[in-house]
C-alpha cells in the first residue's frame, strides 16, 4: 500500500440514502409538431424562395431532442423550397478545428446521415465591421456566403457571468457563428465585459447578415423541453431577455444550502460549457457569477465520452480520478480556455487512483472533525438530478423538505476490485 492509500484508507465513507428531488415540470408533449407549427406560422418563412441556400447553425451543447429539433427545422425549410445545410456554431469547441466540430455534432446525433442534408464546417471568418464598443465583428464564412441563416439553441443562465443575454441565441450569433476568432475577440477583455460585448457584437451581425429566424428552447429541471419559440432577427434582442429570466426559474437545484462533500459521477461539454452547471453547484471559475450552495470539497469521477477529451471545468473541483486524467486531451480543453481567457477551467485537480480514493480524499479534507457527520451528496451530473444520494445524517432535513423524499433505507457504497464505485443511482 502506497503513502496516499495509507493516509486515505482509514477514512470512513458515510452510509447513503437514495432521495427523489421534485421540481416544477412544465413540458411540451409533442416537440416536433410544436416546432413545425411555430416555424410555419412565423412571417420569416415567406422570405424563403425556391433554391435558397440556408445555413442552419447548431451548437455543441447536449440540448434535449437536439437531433429532432434540427431535423424538424431542416425539413420545414426544405418544404418551403430552400436548400438547407448544417454548420457548427460553436466558437472554439472541437479543438477549434472544422473536423473536430463536425465530430462533435455527429456525437450529438447531428450528421448528414441523420439529418438528410450536408454538414459543412470551416474556421474561416469574414469581418463584418466594428461594434459600437470598438470590437471587430467576425462571422462564419459559410454562413456569410449562404442566402439565409437559421440558428437553433437552448436559452439558459450562463456559468461564468450575468447579463441580459447569457447562454442562448444572441451568444450563438456572437460567439458560435464568430468561430474561434470571433469567440476570442468577444472574450478578450474577460467575462467582466461579456454582458456588454455579446449584444454589441450581435447587433452588428444581425444588421449585416440575413438571419431569417432563431429557434430557442427552454428546458425544465428534468431536461425536458418546456417552451419553444421562433424569433425573427428583429425579435431576438427584444424577446430573449424575458426568456432568460424564465429559464432561471427552471434550473434544477441542490436543496441544501451547505454541504461538506459533493461527488459528481461525470462532467462534459454535452452537459454544460464548463462541464457542469456552476449555477447548480455554486462554484464558479470567474468572479462575475454567484449563487448556489456552499460546498467545501468536490470530486468528479469521470468525463463523458461525447466531450472528446474536452475536460473544461475540471479545474474548479478539488479531486478527480486517473480515469478522467487519461481521457483528458489538453488540445481540446486548452483551445477552449485560451479562447475564453479563463485558464482555471483546464487546470487538473488532485488526481487519485480510483473512485474510492477520490471520495475518501474529499471526506478527509472536508474539515469536519467527526467524519461520521460529513454532509455528503452524490449526483450523476448537473442535468440528471431527480434521483440523488445523500449521507444518512441528512435524513431529518430530507423528511422536513416538501420537495425531497427518501426512497431507500441507508446502505453502504460498494466498489469493485479496482475501486470503481458501482452504480447506485438507478
Amino acid at each position: 500500500m502506497g503513502t496516499i492509500e495509507q493516509i486515505l484508507d482509514p477514512m470512513p465513507i458515510p452510509r447513503m440514502v437514495k432521495v427523489k428531488q421534485t421540481f416544477e415540470r412544465p413540458r411540451i408533449e409533442n416537440v416536433a409538431k410544436t416546432l413545425e407549427s411555430r416555424i410555419k406560422a412565423h412571417p420569416a418563412l415567406t422570405a424563403i424562395w425556391p433554391g435558397m441556400s440556408i445555413a442552419v447553425g447548431v451548437g455543441s451543447r447536449g440540448i434535449t431532442d437536439l437531433p429532432l429539433l434540427v431535423r424538424t427545422t431542416v425539413d420545414a425549410l426544405k418544404a418551403a423550397g430552400a436548400i438547407p445545410f448544417i454548420i457548427p456554431a460553436m466558437g472554439s469547441h472541437g479543438g477549434a478545428t472544422a473536423e473536430g466540430q463536425i465530430a462533435m455534432l455527429a456525437g450529438l446525433g447531428v450528421s448528414e446521415k441523420t439529418m438528410g442534408v450536408p454538414v459543412r464546417a470551416t474556421m474561416d471568418t469574414v469581418c463584418l465591421g466594428e461594434s459600437a464598443n470598438g470590437l471587430p465583428v467576425y462571422f462564419d464564412a459559410l454562413a456569410h456566403e449562404a442566402d439565409g441563416i437559421v440558428i437553433i439553441n437552448r436559452i439558459k443562465p450562463h456559468v461564468a457571468f450575468r447579463g441580459q443575454f447569457e447562454s442562448g441565441l444572441m451568444k450563438m450569433i456572437t460567439i458560435g457563428l464568430g468561430k474561434q476568432k470571433g469567440a476570442a475577440m468577444c472574450h478578450e477583455l474577460g467575462f467582466g465585459k461579456m454582458a456588454e460585448n455579446i449584444p454589441a457584437i450581435g447587433r452588428v451581425s444581425l444588421s449585416k447578415e440575413n438571419v431569417l429566424f432563431a429557434v430557442g428552447t427552454l428546458e425544465n429541471p428534468y431536461h425536458e423541453i418546456c417552451e419553444i419559440t421562433v424569433l425573427g432577427k428583429n425579435e431576438i434582442e427584444r424577446e430573449e431577455p424575458g426568456l432568460l429570466e424564465r429559464a432561471k426559474t427552471l434550473l434544477p437545484r441542490i436543496y441544501f444550502d451547505e454541504l461538506d462533500v459533493l461527488i459528481i459521477d461525470e462532467i462534459g461539454k454535452n452537459i454544460s460549457g464548463t462541464g457542469m452547471d456552476t449555477n447548480v453547484v455554486g462554484r464558479y471559475h470567474t468572479p462575475y457569477c454567484y449563487g448556489g450552495p456552499t460546498i467545501t470539497k468536490m470530486a468528479v469521477l469521470d468525463l463523458t465520452d461525447v466531450s472528446h477529451g474536452n475536460g473544461t471545468g475540471i479545474g474548479i473541483v478539488d479531486f478527480t480520478t486517473k480515469r478522467v486524467q487519461d481521457k483528458f486531451i489538453p488540445d481540446q480543453a486548452y483551445a477552449n480556455c485560451l479562447t475564453s481567457t479563463v485558464v482555471q477551467s483546464a487546470k487538473m485537480p488532485m488526481v487519485l487512483g480510483s473512485d474510492r480514493l477520490a471520495i475518501q480524499a474529499a471526506v478527509k479534507t472536508s474539515n469536519v472533525l467527526d467524519k461520521r457527520k460529513v454532509r455528503m451528496m452524490h449526483l450523476r451530473n448537473t442535468l440528471d438530478m431527480e434521483l440523488v444520494e445523500v449521507s444518512e445524517n441528512l435524513l431529518p432535513e430530507v423528511r422536513n423538505h416538501p420537495m425531497m423524499e427518501a426512497v431507500s433505507d441507508p446502505y453502504s457504497w460498494r466498489f469493485d476490485e479496482t475501486g470503481v464505485l458501482l452504480d447506485t443511482l438507478i
